[in-house]
Order: structure tokens, then sequence, then C-alpha cells
């Protein structure tokens, strides 16, 4: 486990361990890769069996021996950008952490300017994503949210936090959320739920 408690890691993984096919980096399932997120590629002369990677920040660090081909070399990069994306999917933070979480991106991009009073995971919101009130200053996060990628709560985070400054949807609303570089690949992912939830059920095949 690094030092850093903002490094997610992957763990080592050995090289012969048959990976199964990795998705597009571009996917948003891939947990903050594709654009707006940089992957950095570590060769060392070192390390011979195993691959590893770890988030720091908002890079992807992915450790490799220095012998891997290129071909070799994006096959593993998209095998532990999968994996780090699962460990992510299985982590709820609780409401305390939730609203560490809330001050620490009001610093980072509203310039500390957002102080909730209250943020909470609720189970009553299934039409929405997150709700504040701002004569409160509380915030209210969908529990639909949970297990979904952290830079998908993050953006609703942020979008609850700028509501706390700026009521409406209009232009001033949007310019608070230009500086988050994942604004735009989070509503991708969010409006791909929402379309998956409208597709019909297919029927049961026969016998089931």
């Amino acid at each position: 486990m690094p030092a850093d408690p903002s490094r997610r890691f992957a763990g080592e993984t050995p090289l012969n361990s048959a990976p199964r096919p990795a998705r597009r980096a571009s996917s948003p399932l891939a947990g903050g890769s594709g654009a707006g997120a940089a992957i950095e590629v570590r060769r060392s002369a070192r390390r011979r069996r195993t691959v590893s990677a770890y988030r720091e920040g908002d890079r992807t660090i992915v450790l490799i021996p220095a012998r891997m081909s290129d071909a070799e070399e994006k096959r593993w990069v998209g095998v532990m950008l999968d994996r780090l994306a699962a460990q992510e999917s299985k982590r709820v933070l609780g409401d305390d952490a939730l609203a560490e979480r809330a001050g620490r991106l009001s610093a980072q991009y509203l310039g500390g300017r957002a102080r909730p009073a209250t943020v909470r995971w609720v189970t009553n919101q299934n039409t929405r994503w997150g709700s504040c009130t701002p004569a409160e200053g509380s915030i209210r996060l969908s529990h639909r949210l949970q297990g979904m990628p952290e830079y998908v709560v993050d953006y609703v985070l942020l979008h609850e936090l700028a509501h706390l400054l700026v009521p409406g949807h209009g232009p001033d609303f949007w310019r608070l959320l230009e500086s988050y570089p994942r604004t735009e690949r989070a509503r991708g992912y969010l409006e791909g739920v929402v379309a998956a939830d409208r597709l019909p059920h297919l029927p049961a095949a026969r016998g089931e």
C-alpha cells in the first residue's frame, strides 16, 4: 500500500495469469481512463514477472517490465485500468467521509466557497442523483450512486456544491464546473445509466 493515502492501488498481478480482454480505455467503466485523465506507463528492468497500477491524483500509474512489447503493454494497461475501476466501484463512502470529500472538492474546484452544513446519502431520491437546500446548506446524494466510479460521485457532489453558490443551471452555474476535468465524462456515464434503465426488458428464454 503506497504511503500516500490518496493513491488507489491495484496490487501486483503475475504476468502468467491469463488476463481477460481489456475494454477500450475510453469506456465510462474504466474508472477515469480516457479523455481528461493521464495514464503514465513506467518500465523497470528489475520488474520481471508482475504488473501493478495505482491512481495518483488525476493520473493512473502502470508499472510494467522493461522487456514487455508494445502490444503487451497496451493489453496490460487495459487490464489494470479495469481492475482499478472494479476496486473503486466496491467502495462505499459513509456520510462522514462523503462530507470530507465534499470539503476537499470545494477547496480544489470552488475556492472553498461552498461550505455545506450536512452531506449525506438518502434512499428516497429515485428520479435525481442529488439535491441540495441552499438555505440549510444541506446536500443529499442518491444511494443509487453508491458503487459508481469515484469521478462520477465527485461530479454529482460538485454539482450540488455549485448549487449552494448558484441556484439555477445558467451560464454562471456551468462556469463553476469548468475546472473539473471529468464533467462531460461523468455526465455521459450518468446519461448512459439512465438510458440503460429505459431499455425494454428482454423476454426470458424458454424454460427460465
